[in-house]
């Protein structure tokens, strides 16, 4: 079994975050980076998978500038066995459906038995690129996956998938697939110094994709930091009763949750 994992590198979250100048994303001069959170548990499930299945291969796939390359390394030292490097400088500025094309077009020719990607990425959290990945391989997809079926892998796939309202839906689905997995689903390992070392020698493909135009749905118009703002109010003047008609008054009309 073939698994492609697609991996993101963002900011740290608990990295000191600035605005560019241009208010358009934040200055990422200096600031620390790390894996996307939901993408590490992505890349866990494909290991596992592996392991279950006795056999196979999984190839790391990451878009972003040289950078990136750090989450590569961290993948293939964790136990992926090779990587594709989709190189694009200015990832942030691009629209889902543009990602998505350049990562679909570097994975293509792959033939992947399963796609694996994060529910949704730290920073923009679109949650947009793997179903439209999904739609531009022409291979089905499921969303905010909570637990994979390992035991039974015969040309098909059984997940459990999150639903709203503390519902659960088990399904299963024709390979090839794509899946967004949800994090937390399993307990991520550590990357080991054996792994580290061999890491070294695996073969890193770098992709330079041409990015066509495309009117995006959305646009950010500003990025911009919340103000913090306190106050208080004291109603009814010490009178109990005439503070909590003030109160439920407030409730009904200001905020509206009456």
């Amino acid at each position: 079994m073939k698994i492609i994992v697609l991996m993101k590198q963002v900011a740290n979250r608990d990295a000191v975050l600035r605005i560019a100048s241009d208010e358009k994303w934040i200055n990422e001069a200096d600031v620390p980076m790390q894996t996307n959170e939901s993408d590490g548990y992505a890349l866990e499930e494909a290991l596992r998978l592996k392991e279950a299945t006795g056999d196979g291969e999984v190839v790391v796939c990451t878009l972003g500038p040289q950078s990136a390359k750090a989450v590569i390394k961290d993948a293939l030292a964790r136990g992926a066995d090779r990587a594709i490097h989709v190189v694009v400088d200015n990832g942030n500025r691009l629209s889902p459906y543009q990602i998505a094309t350049a990562i679909a077009g570097a994975i293509k020719d792959e033939n992947a038995d399963l796609v694996l990607t994060g529910l949704q990425s730290d920073d923009a959290g679109y949650g947009q690129t793997g179903v439209i990945v999904a739609e531009l391989l022409a291979i089905p997809h499921a969303t905010i996956v909570i637990e994979v079926d390992r035991s039974s892998l015969d040309g098909s796939i059984r997940i459990k998938r999150e639903l709203e309202s503390g519902w659960y839906q088990w399904f299963s689905y024709q390979l090839p697939a794509l899946l967004t997995i949800q994090s937390g689903i399993s307990q991520i390992r550590y990357a080991s110094l054996k792994g580290i070392m061999a890491a070294k020698k695996k073969e890193v493909r770098d992709v330079t994709p041409k990015v066509a135009d495309f009117a995006s749905g959305q646009t950010i118009e500003k990025i911009y930091l919340p103000l913090k703002t306190k106050q208080t109010q004291i109603l009814g003047g010490g009178d109990a009763k005439k503070g909590a008609a003030e109160l439920v008054q407030k409730l009904r009309d200001d905020v509206r949750v009456l």
